[in-house]
C-alpha cells in the first residue's frame, strides 16, 4: 500500500518517516458496500479503522429493538467505539452499519499498539478524535434527556432534507436519529401534517413550511 492515504490526516502527514512506515506496511485496504455490518455488540476489535471517503453509522439498539443513532464517522475520521474497546479488550456493546460505499484503512491491533506506544503523532490523532466524539455523544444524551422532541424532530427533518425539501426516510429511521419510539415519533409526524408544514408518503416526507419547522426547531 503506498502512503498516500496518510496525507489525508494532518496529524500523521507529520509523522516521521518510520512511522509512516510502520503504518502503511501493516495498514489494510478495506473497501465496503453500502449497508454493510462493519461491527457489532459481542464482537471483539481486531483493527483500528480509519474512513478515508463514505460514512459508517454508529448505534445501540436495545433488547426490545429501540434504536438510537450515536454517531457517524465519515471521511478522515476514525470511531470512537473502536478506540475504546482496543483500549480496555472489552467486546463492542453498538454497531456500525455503512450508509454509503466506504472506503477505508484497517490498522490491525498489534500495530496500532505499537504505533500508540512510540508516535506521538498517531497519539494526538487517536485522542483527538476520541474526544471530539465523547462530545458528540454527551451531546446526543442532553437532546434525548432534555430537548423536547418536536423540536428535535423539527431540527432533524430540515437537517436532512434535500435541495426540494424532500427526505428520503421512514418513520423508524426518525426514530434511531431522535432517540425514540418509532410509535411516538408518527404521532408527531402525523401532527406537523395537520398543520400543514409537512405532507407525509411511503418512504419520504416534504417539507410545506420550512418556516415554521424553522422557527419550532428554533424555540425553547
Amino acid at each position: 500500500m503506498t502512503d498516500s492515504w496518510v496525507d489525508r490526516f494532518s496529524d500523521l502527514a507529520a509523522l516521521p518517516a518510520e512511522d509512516k512506515k510502520l503504518l502503511t506496511e501493516r495498514a489494510v485496504s478495506v473497501s465496503l458496500p453500502a449497508g454493510t455490518t462493519v461491527f457489532a455488540p459481542g464482537v471483539a476489535a481486531e483493527s483500528f479503522l480509519l474512513v478515508l471517503d463514505g460514512t459508517i453509522r454508529v448505534q445501540q439498539v436495545s433488547s426490545g429493538g429501540r434504536e438510537i443513532v450515536l454517531y457517524r464517522v465519515t471521511g478522515g475520521e476514525s470511531c470512537i467505539m473502536t478506540t475504546s474497546c482496543l483500549f480496555s479488550g472489552e467486546d463492542y456493546v453498538a454497531e456500525g452499519v455503512t450508509e454509503t460505499e466506504v472506503d477505508a484503512v484497517a490498522i490491525p491491533k498489534a500495530a496500532f499498539e505499537e504505533a500508540i506506544a512510540r508516535s506521538s503523532g498517531f497519539r494526538q490523532l487517536v485522542f483527538s478524535g476520541y474526544s471530539d466524539r465523547i462530545s458528540d455523544i454527551m451531546h446526543v444524551v442532553q437532546e434525548v434527556a432534555f430537548e423536547r422532541l418536536d423540536k428535535r424532530l423539527a431540527q432533524r427533518l430540515l437537517a436532512l432534507s434535500d435541495p426540494d425539501g424532500v427526505i428520503k426516510a421512514t418513520h423508524q429511521d426518525l426514530a434511531a436519529e431522535l432517540g425514540s419510539a418509532r410509535e411516538v415519533v408518527s404521532r408527531q409526524l402525523k401532527e406537523l401534517q395537520r398543520r400543514g408544514w409537512i405532507s407525509i408518503a411511503r418512504g419520504q416526507i416534504a417539507l410545506t413550511d420550512a418556516d415554521q419547522l424553522k422557527s419550532l426547531a428554533g424555540s425553547d
